[in-house]
């Protein structure tokens, strides 16, 4: 029997304000190249996963600077990639740059599914978790979007010591929550952080797949939205 919920936190609960598709496609356009929003928007998905699965082969910030760079090009490159466009690594370098620049002023906005979602689950006594490999203080975000009241808890990698995939960060959460495992189900967005993370917890994974990144992911549920995980909480 279900008795908790662990959710990933960007792309499964949030997205970033203003959106990242048009801030790409903003950047891109100042150094020439014409990329609309909806086209940059699908690559960055493509992007982050393939970062996220490059990441935990092989830790980013661990490697050298030079290194470090061929990295963030490749992310840049694959988003170009998905609306058939290339460019010379000079200017990607140009366009990162550019991008801290645009990135300095989001925020976060909730998905529409989130708020019904929660008050949902809240309403059936289901003890609710945030898990998530952000850095910084997520509290007065949640406070402010509303989400706080439905959570019983917060674990962030930084306080875990570790991020997901790494067993410790959901064994935090199995404490906070006081539940064992097999009657956990985990949320989130990228394979290789969630599923695969929550499995080596022994915790049920469910794949949010808003945007259809994951199409051939047959090995445990997928949903496109949160209004779909009634049907998994039995």
């Amino acid at each position: 029997m279900i008795r908790a919920v662990f959710f990933d936190w960007f792309n499964t609960l949030a997205y970033y304000e203003p959106p990242r598709e048009n801030l790409v496609s903003q950047a891109f356009k100042e150094v020439g190249i014409d990329i609309a929003p909806d086209a940059a928007g699908r690559g960055l998905l493509i992007a982050d996963r393939n970062y996220i699965q490059e990441n935990i082969l092989s830790p980013i910030r661990e490697r050298s600077p030079e290194e470090q760079t061929k990295a963030y090009t490749r992310y840049q490159k694959t988003i170009l990639a998905e609306a058939g466009i290339s460019a010379p690594d000079e200017l990607l370098l140009k366009v990162m740059g550019r991008l801290q620049e645009l990135y300095s002023g989001m925020t976060f906005a909730l998905f529409d599914d989130v708020l019904p979602t929660l008050k949902t689950l809240k309403e059936r006594k289901l003890t609710m978790g945030l898990l998530t490999n952000l850095q910084s203080e997520i509290s007065p975000i949640c406070e402010k979007l509303g989400v706080t009241p439905y959570l019983d808890f917060i674990v962030t990698s930084k306080e875990a010591g570790a991020d997901k995939p790494e067993p410790p960060i959901f064994r935090l959460a199995l404490e906070r929550a006081g539940v064992d495992a097999p009657d956990v189900i985990h949320v989130g967005d990228q394979y290789g952080l969630d599923v695969a993370g929550a499995r080596r917890a022994g915790i049920n994974p469910i794949l949010i797949d808003r945007s259809d990144i994951y199409p051939d992911v047959d090995d445990c549920p997928r949903i496109h939205g949160l209004d779909e995980l009634n049907e998994y909480l039995t």
